[in-house]
This record gives C-alpha cells, sequence and structure tokens, in this order.
C-alpha cells in the first residue's frame, strides 16, 4: 500500500524522506494524503489517488508516522463501511496495508484536485454544522476534471470513478 503525503503532512508526522513511486499495482491501494487547516484544527484529506474517493480525518493526535497510518487505515475503513464500500476495503485495501510505503505526489492533476476537494472541505467545516465524516460524503460527489470520461461531459465523480476501478482492474 501506498500513502502518499504532502510536504506538509511528511514534517508533521516525521516520516523522513520520500521518494517518488509509480501507481500502486493495486489501483485501491493507492492514497495520497495531504493536511490542512480550517477554523484554527487540523484535517487530514486522504483520497484514492486514481478516483479521488476522499474522506477526512482530525489531524490532532497524530505525532508520528505509525500512528498516522494506524489512524488513517481506520478512518478509511470507517468511511467505506458507512458508505456502504465495504467489500472493496475488505478485498482490496486490507490485504495491502501489511506493508506500507510512503511516497512524493503522483502528479499535479491529482495535487490540483486535491486542492480543490480541500478548499470544498474548509468551506463546509468552517461552517460548523458538519463533521469531518460527513464532509467526505459531499466531496465525492464534487464534479472534478480530472476525473473526466468520454461520457461525463469533462468531469466526473469521486464515487463513480471509485466504482469503475473495480472493472478496469
Amino acid at each position: 500500500m501506498i500513502l502518499r503525503l504532502s510536504q506538509k503532512l511528511n514534517t508533521k508526522i516525521k516520516a523522513g524522506p520520500i521518494k517518488a513511486m509509480p501507481l500502486d499495482e493495486n489501483p485501491y491501494a493507492d492514497w495520497s494524503c495531504h493536511l490542512f487547516t480550517a477554523d484554527r484544527t487540523q484535517y487530514i484529506l486522504m483520497s484514492n489517488t486514481p478516483s479521488l474517493y476522499s474522506c477526512v480525518m482530525f489531524g490532532r493526535g497524530i505525532t508520528d508516522d505509525s500512528r498516522f497510518i494506524e489512524r488513517a487505515l481506520s478512518t478509511i475503513r470507517e468511511f467505506m463501511d458507512d458508505d456502504g464500500q465495504a467489500f472493496i476495503y475488505q478485498k482490496f485495501i486490507a490485504p495491502a496495508s501489511g506493508t506500507v510505503s510512503f511516497a512524493k505526489a503522483l502528479n499535479r492533476s491529482v495535487t490540483g484536485s486535491m486542492n480543490d476537494l480541500i478548499n470544498h472541505a474548509t468551506a463546509w467545516l468552517q461552517d460548523g454544522d458538519i463533521s469531518p465524516h460527513d464532509v467526505g460524503f459531499k466531496l465525492n460527489d464534487v464534479l472534478l476534471s480530472a476525473l473526466a470520461t468520454d461520457e461525463s461531459r469533462g468531469y466526473g465523480i469521486p464515487k463513480e470513478a471509485l466504482k469503475r476501478l473495480m472493472d478496469e482492474a
């Protein structure tokens, strides 16, 4: 499993130098992670790299790489269970989570799309009426040009892109 860390998140968890790596053979086991702040509270956005399917967790209390891995996997599992994607987690992500590697961002398209998602998440979290867990549900319905298909007229939705990964695998 590959967890792609932003420079800001890497500094927070002190994971050391990270290198560039190609997309994991198992597309469900490649996640990009970025630390951001909303209303003076730290959050971490975790997005499946090829589909941009995302969830959000609190950044507080995560002080090292082992605690980050533990909380990230737990958050991804809980979110996917609540979103009806438990099968994908159990079949594709859980088996890959035995070995976790840290890497740099895959490309600028993913980084730009995550910045878009962070802007949405920040706005919703600053309103104060929504939990980080629930922000993930809203993020997975955001239109993103990086997920465009021939039928989608230039945009795609992360939740649909996650389901397409199974067809492509």
